[in-house]
């Protein structure tokens, strides 16, 4: 556990990371033929956040010297249920507001991500805050874009 307060850094470029999510709700609802793009921007985008905490859980492993399958076998799944969402819009013809759904569903769940794979950062003063405000920020987003584009 480390006492080391969270850096302003994190903080502020965490926030600017909902950015996006709120261009893509602006743009799904700026007009006529915009939902479209605005939802496949929002998804891809929700895909890749995605990917990125996997990526977080899997060097939080490392970093720890874990020598378990289990941490490295749970970073992978946000990639993957990423990928499937997105491919299944893409190649399966589901609407992509199940995609954003899905995606949506798996941003609100990485917090029990963090608790189960993590245990350098996540103890950081301010840390578990600005994720449950990122999770829940993207996630919530993510399902509002669902929620336009299937108007």
């Amino acid at each position: 556990m480390t006492n080391r307060p969270l850096p302003h850094a994190p903080l502020y470029w965490g926030l600017a990371g909902l950015i996006p999510g709120l261009l893509c709700i602006a743009l799904a609802w700026g007009g006529a033929g915009r939902a479209g793009p605005g939802a496949i921007a929002g998804a891809l985008y929700a895909a890749l956040i995605l990917s990125f905490l996997g990526g977080l859980w899997w060097m939080e492993a490392l970093m720890r010297g874990d020598t378990r399958a289990w941490p490295y076998g749970v970073a992978v799944v946000p990639s993957l249920a990423g990928w499937a969402a997105l491919l299944a819009s893409l190649v399966g013809g589901a609407p992509v507001s199940v995609a954003l759904v899905v995606l949506g569903l798996a941003l609100l769940a990485t917090p029990l991500g963090d608790r189960w794979t993590g245990s350098l950062v996540r103890d950081m003063p301010g840390w578990w805050r600005l994720r449950l405000v990122l999770a829940f920020g993207l996630g919530g987003m993510s399902l509002i874009l669902g929620g336009v584009a299937s108007l």
